[in-house]
């Protein structure tokens, strides 16, 4: 694993991200607009599975092989082998999801990226142990990772479940669509958060800043006894017993303390010197997505909130937004901004992510305004989805010059 072949691989996976964002504008036209033969649910399949497996999935393994392994293990050609077949796999969701939804093909490459996912953990854990990191300085910031991979395995219990609920009759059922808020749970709340606290804390240990490892330990066991029964906060809408309410709200509960304590860490202000203004931005965005994060999951623990949450489907997507955007994308943009990975340091670069962040704005403001409007029976914004299929063009635009940027500056990114 050379320099350019990681620069290559953060590219495929930034083309990855244009995909999602060019994907999501034709989601959005779809509403203003027609186009023969196309189906809407086909198609928003695509865009979820490119999003999180072909994106976040992407960037994020390559950052954790990066920081945590060193260059001898990190260079192994089976990391190369596993990060093309995904890449592959990625490929054929996005050609078969619009054309059949679920089916045979789109279900066969899903699954052989769930067993790609399953040799990624196995290996990158048994070269982790070989490397000693679990007994280093990077010993706090490995236990997130360890169970942002474990989180990953257990995600994968959702689509395992799908084909037999499918195959019994039950598309459609409750059943059917809590094994996708299983999986969705456990990917955004388990593997994506945990990931992304990891290279956090990992920031801090490298640098020699974490001088309360003690207040990163109640973090990890916050968040991490919190995520399990969290996923009742996604079960809600079917109206179960109250006690599933009081034990997700606890779980909320918890999930708001520690985030808390994770800003009210006192080396926060030595770890923002690390950043250069644009990552820096990017990574405060992020933290405020992961504030709202926690404060909207504990809302949704009281009956009513859970009801409205659930019967407005634009809460839904703002919210899922928010959080892979807002919380994941934007921390993973500013770490590899501020590890030089990906560079700011040209006009398309710095343009292309400010239109890409004003756009997201945008249209998240857009979307919670329409639920609000919804939800006080006020009808709908006068001309809402021309407003955001207008907005929504900006997404891809930023990504595509700020994807363009990275060649200008392609020497001056350093590994």
């Amino acid at each position: 694993m050379n320099v350019h072949s990681k620069k290559n691989w953060l590219l495929g996976a930034l083309l990855n991200l244009l995909v999602v964002a060019l994907l999501g504008v034709f989601l959005r036209y779809l509403m203003v607009g027609t186009v023969a033969g196309v189906n809407y649910k086909n198609l928003l399949h695509a865009h979820s599975h490119v999003a999180l497996l072909g994106w976040l999935y992407s960037a994020v393994t390559v950052a954790l092989l990066l920081v945590f392994l060193p260059p001898e293990l990190r260079g192994k050609h089976t990391y190369t082998w596993q990060f093309w077949l995904s890449q592959g796999m990625v490929l054929g969701m996005l050609l078969t999801f619009p054309v059949q939804g679920y089916a045979a093909a789109s279900i066969t490459f899903s699954t052989a990226h769930i067993l790609l996912s399953y040799w990624f953990i196995y290996q990158f854990l048994k070269d982790a142990k070989a490397a000693g990191v679990a007994q280093g300085r990077h010993r706090l910031s490995f236990s997130f990772v360890k169970a942002a991979l474990f989180f990953l395995a257990l995600s994968s219990f959702g689509p395992w479940a799908m084909g037999p609920i499918m195959a019994t009759g039950r598309s459609g059922s409750e059943l059917y669509f809590n094994a996708i808020y299983f999986y969705l749970h456990f990917q955004y709340n388990g593997w994506f958060t945990f990931a992304v606290l990891g290279l956090f804390f990992w920031l801090l240990e490298h640098h020699h800043l974490l001088s309360s490892p003690t207040k990163g330990q109640t973090v990890f066991r916050l968040l991490f006894w919190a995520c399990l029964p969290a996923f009742l906060l996604s079960v809600l809408w079917i109206k179960p017993a109250g006690w599933v309410y009081w034990l997700g709200g606890l779980a909320a509960l918890a999930q708001v303390a520690a985030v808390v304590v994770l800003f009210l860490l006192p080396e926060r202000k030595k770890l923002f010197q690390l950043f250069h203004p644009w990552p820096r931005l990017l990574l405060k965005l992020a933290a405020a997505a992961l504030g709202l994060k926690a404060l909207m999951q504990m809302a949704t623990a009281f009956p009513y909130l859970a009801d409205v949450a659930f019967q407005l489907r634009f809460f839904i997507i703002g919210y899922l937004h928010l959080v892979l955007i807002g919380c994941i994308s934007f921390f993973v943009f500013a770490f590899l901004g501020q590890q030089g990975w990906l560079t700011f340091r040209g006009r398309k670069s710095r343009w292309g992510m400010g239109i890409f962040v004003l756009a997201f704005f945008t249209t998240e403001a857009l979307l919670f305004l329409q639920g609000t409007f919804l939800w006080l029976q006020m009808g709908d914004i006068p001309e809402y989805h021309a407003l955001l299929f207008t907005a929504s063009i900006f997404l891809p635009l930023g990504i595509l010059l700020f994807f363009l940027g990275q060649f200008r500056n392609k020497k001056e990114a350093s590994f």
